[in-house]
Protein backbone atom coordinates (compact mmCIF):
# COMPACT_ATOMS: atom_id res chain seq x y z
CA UNK A 1 0.00 0.00 0.00
CA UNK A 2 1.15 3.65 -0.93
CA UNK A 3 2.33 6.16 1.51
CA UNK A 4 -0.39 8.04 -0.27
CA UNK A 5 -3.23 5.71 -0.36
CA UNK A 6 -2.72 5.68 3.79
CA UNK A 7 -3.01 9.08 3.87
CA UNK A 8 -5.68 8.93 1.72
CA UNK A 9 -7.63 6.73 4.16
CA UNK A 10 -6.78 8.66 6.88
CA UNK A 11 -7.44 12.04 5.67
CA UNK A 12 -11.28 10.50 4.32
CA UNK A 13 -11.77 9.02 7.73
CA UNK A 14 -11.30 12.13 9.44
CA UNK A 15 -13.22 14.15 7.22
CA UNK A 16 -16.15 11.80 7.65
CA UNK A 17 -15.63 11.83 11.59
CA UNK A 18 -15.53 15.52 11.47
CA UNK A 19 -18.47 15.87 9.02
CA UNK A 20 -20.73 13.39 11.75
CA UNK A 21 -19.56 15.56 14.77
CA UNK A 22 -20.71 18.76 13.27
CA UNK A 23 -23.88 17.50 12.10
CA UNK A 24 -24.93 15.55 14.79
CA UNK A 25 -22.97 14.72 18.09
CA UNK A 26 -21.67 18.27 18.05
CA UNK A 27 -18.72 17.74 20.89
CA UNK A 28 -15.76 19.72 20.66
CA UNK A 29 -14.05 18.52 17.78
CA UNK A 30 -11.29 16.45 19.61
CA UNK A 31 -13.87 14.78 21.55
CA UNK A 32 -16.11 14.37 19.00
CA UNK A 33 -13.59 12.70 16.20
CA UNK A 34 -12.10 10.27 18.94
CA UNK A 35 -15.51 8.94 20.00
CA UNK A 36 -16.96 8.50 16.84
CA UNK A 37 -13.92 6.67 15.64
CA UNK A 38 -14.15 4.10 18.28
CA UNK A 39 -17.53 4.02 17.49
CA UNK A 40 -16.33 2.98 14.17
CA UNK A 41 -13.65 0.37 15.79
CA UNK A 42 -16.41 -1.20 18.02
CA UNK A 43 -18.25 -1.63 14.89
CA UNK A 44 -15.88 -3.26 13.27
CA UNK A 45 -15.52 -5.57 15.92
CA UNK A 46 -18.76 -6.44 16.13
CA UNK A 47 -19.12 -6.92 12.46
CA UNK A 48 -15.97 -9.17 12.76
CA UNK A 49 -17.70 -11.23 16.27
CA UNK A 50 -20.84 -11.94 13.72
CA UNK A 51 -18.82 -13.90 10.93
CA UNK A 52 -17.76 -10.98 8.60
CA UNK A 53 -13.78 -10.76 8.18
CA UNK A 54 -13.48 -6.89 8.31
CA UNK A 55 -11.24 -6.49 11.30
CA UNK A 56 -8.32 -8.56 9.85
CA UNK A 57 -7.60 -6.37 6.99
CA UNK A 58 -8.05 -3.15 9.28
CA UNK A 59 -5.62 -4.54 11.80
CA UNK A 60 -3.36 -5.44 8.77
CA UNK A 61 -3.83 -1.99 7.41
CA UNK A 62 -2.45 -0.14 10.98
CA UNK A 63 0.30 -2.64 11.42
CA UNK A 64 1.55 -0.93 7.95
CA UNK A 65 1.05 2.55 9.73
CA UNK A 66 3.47 2.94 12.37
CA UNK A 67 2.04 5.37 14.48
CA UNK A 68 4.67 6.23 17.13
CA UNK A 69 7.34 7.38 14.29
CA UNK A 70 4.64 9.46 12.42
CA UNK A 71 3.74 11.38 15.05
CA UNK A 72 6.94 11.67 17.45
CA UNK A 73 8.83 12.40 14.06
CA UNK A 74 5.91 13.89 11.48
CA UNK A 75 3.30 15.39 13.34
CA UNK A 76 4.21 16.17 16.52
CA UNK A 77 6.48 19.25 15.21
CA UNK A 78 3.58 20.80 13.59
CA UNK A 79 1.26 20.45 15.91
CA UNK A 80 3.29 21.58 18.87
CA UNK A 81 4.52 24.96 16.89
CA UNK A 82 0.88 25.51 15.96
CA UNK A 83 -0.11 25.46 19.89
CA UNK A 84 3.12 27.58 20.79
CA UNK A 85 2.39 30.29 18.22
CA UNK A 86 -1.45 31.27 19.80
CA UNK A 87 0.30 31.62 23.51
CA UNK A 88 1.07 35.22 24.51
CA UNK A 89 4.54 35.58 25.66
CA UNK A 90 4.41 38.67 28.54
CA UNK A 91 1.10 36.08 29.88
CA UNK A 92 3.69 33.18 30.25
CA UNK A 93 6.11 34.69 31.79
CA UNK A 94 3.77 36.29 34.42
CA UNK A 95 3.05 32.21 35.17
CA UNK A 96 6.50 31.35 34.44
CA UNK A 97 7.26 29.93 38.18
CA UNK A 98 3.89 27.79 37.57
CA UNK A 99 4.67 26.78 34.17
CA UNK A 100 8.40 25.80 35.21
CA UNK A 101 7.45 23.61 38.24
CA UNK A 102 4.25 22.08 36.89
CA UNK A 103 6.67 21.08 33.98
CA UNK A 104 9.52 19.64 35.94
CA UNK A 105 8.92 18.98 39.37
CA UNK A 106 5.48 18.43 38.82
CA UNK A 107 6.40 15.51 35.62
CA UNK A 108 9.59 13.85 37.73
CA UNK A 109 7.16 13.75 41.22
CA UNK A 110 4.18 12.22 39.04
CA UNK A 111 6.18 9.85 37.23
CA UNK A 112 7.67 8.08 40.48
CA UNK A 113 4.37 7.98 42.38
CA UNK A 114 2.46 6.76 39.42
CA UNK A 115 5.30 3.84 39.19
CA UNK A 116 5.59 3.07 42.93
CA UNK A 117 1.53 2.80 43.03
CA UNK A 118 1.44 0.65 40.01
CA UNK A 119 4.20 -1.76 40.66
CA UNK A 120 2.01 -2.70 43.60
CA UNK A 121 -1.76 -2.71 42.24
CA UNK A 122 0.25 -5.06 39.65
CA UNK A 123 0.33 -7.52 42.64
CA UNK A 124 -2.90 -7.60 43.65
CA UNK A 125 -3.84 -8.43 40.17
CA UNK A 126 -1.41 -11.39 39.58
CA UNK A 127 0.80 -9.64 37.33
CA UNK A 128 3.94 -9.26 37.60
CA UNK A 129 6.62 -6.39 35.53
CA UNK A 130 9.85 -5.27 36.41
CA UNK A 131 10.34 -1.97 38.70
CA UNK A 132 11.82 -0.29 35.78
CA UNK A 133 8.60 -0.73 33.52
CA UNK A 134 6.27 0.87 35.81
CA UNK A 135 8.87 3.57 36.02
CA UNK A 136 8.58 3.76 32.51
CA UNK A 137 4.57 3.56 32.54
CA UNK A 138 4.88 6.50 34.82
CA UNK A 139 7.26 8.83 32.72
CA UNK A 140 4.68 8.34 28.84
CA UNK A 141 1.45 9.30 31.10
CA UNK A 142 2.81 11.52 33.44
CA UNK A 143 2.90 14.85 30.79
CA UNK A 144 -0.08 16.34 30.00
CA UNK A 145 -0.49 16.39 25.87
CA UNK A 146 -0.47 19.39 24.59
CA UNK A 147 -2.34 18.41 21.45
CA UNK A 148 -5.07 17.11 23.50
CA UNK A 149 -5.28 20.22 26.01
CA UNK A 150 -5.15 22.80 23.57
CA UNK A 151 -7.63 21.25 21.47
CA UNK A 152 -10.05 21.19 24.15
CA UNK A 153 -9.36 24.75 25.74
CA UNK A 154 -9.79 26.20 22.54
CA UNK A 155 -13.35 25.45 22.72
CA UNK A 156 -13.66 26.42 27.00
CA UNK A 157 -12.69 30.22 26.72
CA UNK A 158 -11.34 29.52 29.93
CA UNK A 159 -10.16 33.26 31.48
CA UNK A 160 -6.39 33.95 30.48
CA UNK A 161 -4.47 33.60 33.21
CA UNK A 162 -5.74 29.65 34.01
CA UNK A 163 -5.60 29.08 29.82
CA UNK A 164 -2.19 30.50 29.86
CA UNK A 165 -1.06 28.02 32.38
CA UNK A 166 -3.02 24.70 31.69
CA UNK A 167 -1.57 24.95 27.97
CA UNK A 168 1.57 26.35 28.95
CA UNK A 169 2.68 23.69 31.36
CA UNK A 170 1.20 21.06 28.75
CA UNK A 171 3.62 22.56 25.96
CA UNK A 172 6.79 22.26 28.11
CA UNK A 173 5.95 19.17 30.09
CA UNK A 174 5.74 17.49 26.69
CA UNK A 175 9.31 17.83 25.77
CA UNK A 176 10.48 17.04 29.68
CA UNK A 177 8.53 13.68 29.87
CA UNK A 178 9.67 12.76 26.57
CA UNK A 179 13.69 13.00 28.07
CA UNK A 180 12.46 11.28 30.83
CA UNK A 181 11.17 8.47 29.33
CA UNK A 182 13.82 8.37 26.62
CA UNK A 183 16.65 7.85 29.55
CA UNK A 184 14.48 5.57 31.60
CA UNK A 185 14.04 3.24 28.37
CA UNK A 186 17.97 3.81 27.77
CA UNK A 187 18.39 2.03 31.12
CA UNK A 188 15.83 -0.72 30.96
CA UNK A 189 17.54 -1.89 27.29
CA UNK A 190 21.05 -1.44 28.50
CA UNK A 191 23.13 -4.43 29.52
CA UNK A 192 23.49 -4.46 33.76
CA UNK A 193 27.85 -3.62 32.87
CA UNK A 194 26.41 -0.60 30.82
CA UNK A 195 24.08 0.79 33.72
CA UNK A 196 23.26 4.17 33.43
CA UNK A 197 24.71 6.92 35.95
CA UNK A 198 23.28 9.26 38.11
CA UNK A 199 26.02 11.82 35.65
CA UNK A 200 24.99 10.21 32.91
CA UNK A 201 21.43 10.60 33.36
CA UNK A 202 22.08 14.13 34.47
CA UNK A 203 24.32 14.79 31.49
CA UNK A 204 21.79 13.22 28.99
CA UNK A 205 18.96 15.59 30.96
CA UNK A 206 20.79 18.55 30.00
CA UNK A 207 21.99 17.91 26.81
CA UNK A 208 18.26 17.30 25.76
CA UNK A 209 16.18 19.96 27.54
CA UNK A 210 18.65 22.70 28.28
CA UNK A 211 19.95 21.99 24.85
CA UNK A 212 16.68 22.04 22.96
CA UNK A 213 15.88 25.73 24.87
CA UNK A 214 19.09 27.05 23.36
CA UNK A 215 18.75 25.45 19.98
CA UNK A 216 15.27 26.43 19.83
CA UNK A 217 16.32 30.35 20.58
CA UNK A 218 18.87 29.89 17.56
CA UNK A 219 16.61 28.56 15.28
CA UNK A 220 13.69 31.13 16.13
CA UNK A 221 16.33 34.28 15.95
CA UNK A 222 17.26 32.83 12.14
CA UNK A 223 13.82 32.11 11.02
CA UNK A 224 12.88 35.71 12.81
CA UNK A 225 15.66 37.76 10.40
CA UNK A 226 14.58 35.78 8.06
CA UNK A 227 11.32 37.07 7.90
CA UNK A 228 12.00 40.59 8.97
CA UNK A 229 13.73 40.93 5.48
CA UNK A 230 10.46 39.66 3.71
CA UNK A 231 7.35 40.66 3.07
CA UNK A 232 5.39 38.28 1.11
CA UNK A 233 2.76 36.08 2.75
CA UNK A 234 3.36 32.60 0.90
CA UNK A 235 7.74 32.98 1.42
CA UNK A 236 6.80 33.72 4.90
CA UNK A 237 4.70 30.55 5.71
CA UNK A 238 6.64 28.31 3.81
CA UNK A 239 10.18 30.04 6.41
CA UNK A 240 7.88 28.47 9.46
CA UNK A 241 7.65 25.46 7.68
CA UNK A 242 11.53 25.24 7.12
CA UNK A 243 11.51 25.92 10.35
CA UNK A 244 9.33 23.71 11.85
CA UNK A 245 10.53 20.57 9.60
CA UNK A 246 14.51 21.51 9.39
CA UNK A 247 14.61 22.51 13.22
CA UNK A 248 13.03 19.24 14.58
CA UNK A 249 14.86 17.18 12.02
CA UNK A 250 18.54 18.79 13.24
CA UNK A 251 17.40 18.74 17.04
CA UNK A 252 17.29 15.07 16.74
CA UNK A 253 20.47 14.43 14.62
CA UNK A 254 22.13 16.58 17.20
CA UNK A 255 20.33 14.41 20.03
CA UNK A 256 18.60 17.39 21.64
CA UNK A 257 14.64 17.74 22.45
CA UNK A 258 12.84 18.53 19.36
CA UNK A 259 9.65 19.26 20.83
CA UNK A 260 11.68 21.67 23.56
CA UNK A 261 13.41 23.43 20.54
CA UNK A 262 9.68 23.88 18.32
CA UNK A 263 8.04 24.94 21.20
CA UNK A 264 10.55 27.47 22.03
CA UNK A 265 11.21 28.92 18.66
CA UNK A 266 7.46 28.46 18.27
CA UNK A 267 6.92 31.33 21.13
CA UNK A 268 9.69 33.66 19.84
CA UNK A 269 7.73 33.56 16.29
CA UNK A 270 4.75 33.91 17.76
CA UNK A 271 5.09 37.11 19.70
CA UNK A 272 8.55 38.78 18.41
CA UNK A 273 8.01 37.79 15.03
CA UNK A 274 4.61 38.58 14.85
CA UNK A 275 5.15 41.98 16.20
CA UNK A 276 8.26 42.92 14.52
CA UNK A 277 8.50 40.85 11.39
CA UNK A 278 5.37 40.88 10.01
CA UNK A 279 2.74 42.86 8.48
CA UNK A 280 -1.31 43.10 9.29
CA UNK A 281 -1.55 40.64 6.59
CA UNK A 282 0.98 38.45 6.68
CA UNK A 283 -0.19 37.62 10.04
CA UNK A 284 -3.43 36.75 9.23
CA UNK A 285 -2.35 34.41 6.53
CA UNK A 286 -0.62 32.87 8.83
CA UNK A 287 -2.70 32.16 11.55
CA UNK A 288 -5.30 31.16 8.93
CA UNK A 289 -2.45 28.57 7.50
CA UNK A 290 -1.56 26.85 10.80
CA UNK A 291 -5.19 26.80 12.36
CA UNK A 292 -6.14 24.56 9.44
CA UNK A 293 -3.32 22.49 9.47
CA UNK A 294 -3.88 22.26 13.09
CA UNK A 295 -7.50 21.35 12.63
CA UNK A 296 -6.65 19.11 9.89
CA UNK A 297 -3.35 16.83 11.86
CA UNK A 298 -5.56 16.57 15.15
CA UNK A 299 -8.48 15.40 13.26
CA UNK A 300 -6.25 12.75 11.66
CA UNK A 301 -4.33 12.02 14.85
CA UNK A 302 -7.33 11.64 16.87
CA UNK A 303 -9.28 9.63 14.30
CA UNK A 304 -6.33 7.59 14.59
CA UNK A 305 -5.95 6.62 18.16
CA UNK A 306 -9.62 5.52 17.90
CA UNK A 307 -8.66 3.37 15.20
CA UNK A 308 -5.93 1.72 17.08
CA UNK A 309 -8.59 -0.13 19.69
CA UNK A 310 -8.80 -2.70 16.60
CA UNK A 311 -4.91 -3.65 17.12
CA UNK A 312 -5.49 -4.16 21.07
CA UNK A 313 -6.51 -7.18 22.86
CA UNK A 314 -7.92 -6.54 25.98
CA UNK A 315 -9.29 -9.24 28.59
CA UNK A 316 -11.28 -8.32 31.81
CA UNK A 317 -8.44 -8.27 34.07
CA UNK A 318 -6.39 -5.42 32.11
CA UNK A 319 -9.67 -3.92 31.64
CA UNK A 320 -10.62 -3.93 35.25
CA UNK A 321 -6.65 -2.95 35.60
CA UNK A 322 -7.01 -0.03 33.10
CA UNK A 323 -10.11 1.29 35.60
CA UNK A 324 -7.53 0.94 38.57
CA UNK A 325 -4.63 2.90 36.89
CA UNK A 326 -6.91 5.81 35.76
CA UNK A 327 -7.69 6.51 39.75
CA UNK A 328 -3.67 6.26 40.33
CA UNK A 329 -2.90 8.45 37.43
CA UNK A 330 -5.20 10.69 38.70
CA UNK A 331 -4.02 10.40 42.53
CA UNK A 332 -0.95 11.05 41.06
CA UNK A 333 -1.45 13.90 39.39
CA UNK A 334 -3.59 15.81 42.22
CA UNK A 335 -0.51 15.03 44.69
CA UNK A 336 1.83 16.59 41.93
CA UNK A 337 -0.28 19.86 41.28
CA UNK A 338 -1.23 20.05 45.37
CA UNK A 339 2.78 19.80 45.95
CA UNK A 340 4.03 22.27 43.47
CA UNK A 341 1.28 25.00 44.20
CA UNK A 342 1.59 24.54 48.30
CA UNK A 343 5.42 25.24 47.15
CA UNK A 344 4.25 28.69 45.10
CA UNK A 345 1.95 30.03 47.49
CA UNK A 346 4.41 32.29 49.27
CA UNK A 347 5.21 33.84 45.80
CA UNK A 348 1.37 34.07 44.92
CA UNK A 349 -2.12 33.47 45.43
CA UNK A 350 -4.18 30.77 43.85
CA UNK A 351 -8.09 30.44 43.27
CA UNK A 352 -9.86 27.76 45.61
CA UNK A 353 -10.34 25.65 42.41
CA UNK A 354 -6.90 25.87 40.78
CA UNK A 355 -5.51 22.45 41.89
CA UNK A 356 -8.84 20.82 41.22
CA UNK A 357 -8.96 22.67 37.72
CA UNK A 358 -5.27 21.81 37.05
CA UNK A 359 -5.52 18.09 38.16
CA UNK A 360 -8.70 17.49 35.98
CA UNK A 361 -7.44 19.38 32.96
CA UNK A 362 -4.09 17.66 32.61
CA UNK A 363 -5.15 15.18 29.65
CA UNK A 364 -3.33 13.02 28.09
CA UNK A 365 -2.84 12.04 24.48
CA UNK A 366 -1.32 10.61 21.36
CA UNK A 367 2.00 11.12 22.71
CA UNK A 368 1.46 9.00 25.63
CA UNK A 369 0.28 6.12 23.41
CA UNK A 370 3.10 6.84 20.43
CA UNK A 371 5.38 6.72 23.70
CA UNK A 372 3.91 3.37 24.86
CA UNK A 373 4.13 1.57 21.45
CA UNK A 374 7.75 3.15 21.17
CA UNK A 375 8.57 0.34 23.23
CA UNK A 376 10.32 -2.92 21.68
CA UNK A 377 8.48 -5.89 21.78
CA UNK A 378 8.54 -7.84 25.02
CA UNK A 379 6.25 -9.16 27.72
CA UNK A 380 5.65 -6.06 29.41
CA UNK A 381 5.14 -3.89 26.69
CA UNK A 382 1.18 -5.17 25.98
CA UNK A 383 0.30 -4.37 28.96
CA UNK A 384 2.28 -0.78 29.18
CA UNK A 385 0.08 -0.21 25.94
CA UNK A 386 -3.35 -1.02 27.22
CA UNK A 387 -3.28 1.12 30.06
CA UNK A 388 -2.01 3.87 28.35
CA UNK A 389 -4.72 3.53 26.05
CA UNK A 390 -7.20 3.35 28.75
CA UNK A 391 -6.18 6.20 30.78
CA UNK A 392 -6.03 8.72 27.33
CA UNK A 393 -9.62 7.60 26.42
CA UNK A 394 -11.03 8.29 29.96
CA UNK A 395 -8.82 11.43 29.65
CA UNK A 396 -9.80 13.09 26.64
CA UNK A 397 -13.66 11.68 26.44
CA UNK A 398 -14.48 12.24 30.20
CA UNK A 399 -12.54 14.94 31.11
CA UNK A 400 -12.23 16.45 28.52
CA UNK A 401 -16.14 16.57 27.99
CA UNK A 402 -16.66 17.73 31.57
CA UNK A 403 -13.89 20.53 32.39
CA UNK A 404 -15.70 22.96 31.45
CA UNK A 405 -17.86 22.70 34.91
CA UNK A 406 -14.97 23.41 36.92
CA UNK A 407 -13.72 26.39 35.15
CA UNK A 408 -15.22 29.58 37.11
CA UNK A 409 -15.58 33.13 35.15
CA UNK A 410 -12.39 34.06 36.68
CA UNK A 411 -9.09 32.52 37.61
CA UNK A 412 -5.84 33.57 38.70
Amino acid sequence: MSPFTIVAIFITAAALASYINYRYTKLPSTVGVLAISLAMSLLLIALNAMGLDIQGPAQEFLARTDFSVTLMQGMLSFLLFAGAIRINLNDLVKQKFVVSTLATVGVVLSTFLISATLYYTLQLFSVTMPFIYCLLFGALISPTDPVAVLSILKSLKAPKTLETKIAGESLFNDGVGVVVFLTILGIANSAPEHSATVLSVATLFLQEAVGGIVFGLVIGFVAYKALKQVDDHSVEVLITLALVCGGFALATAIHTSGPIAIVVAGLLIGNHGRQFAMSQRTRERLDDFWEMLDEILNAVLFVWIGLEALTLDFTLNYVLLGGVTVILTLGARYISVWSVISLLKFRREFTDGAIRILTWGGLRGGISVALALSIPQGPERDLIVSLTYMVVIFSILVQGLTIKRLIPQTAS
